[in-house]
């Protein structure tokens, strides 16, 4: 993950998802989980801030409760800063 403070007001998110030899449904999957995770639970707590997530292969099977507390692991990070 990367950050950077932005002057929009309100937090984004970019992310990349590498083929990882996965499909494209696969990858899809993953991405719409992350974005959801990002909407419900980590971005209503963060500041103004820009921040970029790269997936690692590990992801693409990982269930939903993994990735969620992974995220919010980095959400407390990012918020104290």
């Amino acid at each position: 993950m990367i950050w950077a403070d932005n002057t929009v007001g309100h937090p984004r998110i970019g992310l990349i998802v590498p083929k990882f030899r996965s499909t494209a449904v696969a990858r899809n999957r993953l991405r719409r989980r992350l974005k959801e995770i990002w909407r419900r639970d980590v971005a209503p707590a963060l500041p103004a801030l820009d921040l970029v997530v790269r997936a690692r292969r590990e992801a693409y099977a990982a269930p939903f409760t993994s990735l969620r507390a992974e995220l919010l692991g980095w959400r407390g990070a990012l918020a104290e800063r």
